[in-house]
């Protein structure tokens, strides 16, 4: 009988200690309660070097998208320079550490195609971006400090197509950053140039026109 309510009090216990777990915090934007033509409250349309107008950036409906209906996409690239990485991201989502992840359909672009997430963004020239190119095959991690573009890994992966969907994730903790496509693993790197929390936001480069879906970011 005594191990019997010692059983029940240590489970009360354990329980109890669950209870209190810390919980992580999730923000989704599937692009949905955005009214087509616009954008996003809060974001706004940049660009790192940019050199004349930017490109257009729009909600829309799209019968293809992956949470039906609405994708936020580039529907018009007015400069095609490959300097210049095409911008749409919020300063209030203030994100540090945790995970970020979206799904990404490379729509046209001869130079370039894809594109990717941007994460701890001080500014339009100063974050890290993830980005997978379909024309090139390979995923790639970097970060953009006063606007120049430095690769800290990259991996060849192939199987995802033009006009096919992707899911790019990056998890950061610290100064470690892990990138996964399709929910495989293939880069892990540390970096110590942008510690602080920062801005979030999605990124294409030159004539990469690209849409995007379902992003979710998790902190702890």
């Amino acid at each position: 009988m005594l191990n019997r309510r010692l059983c029940i009090c240590l489970s009360g216990v354990l329980l109890g200690f669950a209870s209190q777990a810390p919980q992580a915090q999730e923000q989704r934007f599937n692009f949905d309660q955005t009214v087509a033509g616009g954008i996003p409250t809060g974001w706004t349309i940049a660009a790192t070097n940019p050199d004349g107008p930017l490109a257009e950036w729009q909600v829309k409906a799209d019968p293809a998208a992956t949470s039906s209906p609405h994708v936020l996409a580039i529907i018009r690239i007015r400069n095609n320079s490959g300097d210049v990485f095409n911008l749409c991201w919020t300063r209030e989502v203030v994100f540090q550490d945790g995970a970020i992840e979206v799904n990404v359909r490379a729509d046209s672009g001869k130079e370039d195609q894809g594109g990717g997430l941007i994460w701890r963004a001080q500014d339009a020239d100063n974050y890290y971006v993830a980005r997978y190119n379909p024309l090139e095959n390979n995923l790639r991690l970097y970060f953009v400090k006063a606007g120049q573009r430095t690769q800290l890994a990259s991996a060849d992966v192939s199987g995802v197509k033009s006009g096919e969907w992707f899911r790019l994730k990056i998890v950061h903790q610290g100064d470690r950053i892990k990138a996964y496509l399709n929910g495989k693993k293939y880069l892990e790197v540390t970096d110590r140039t942008f510690l602080k929390a920062g801005g979030i936001g999605l990124w294409s480069k030159a004539d990469a026109a690209s849409s995007f879906d379902d992003m979710v970011i998790t902190a702890p």
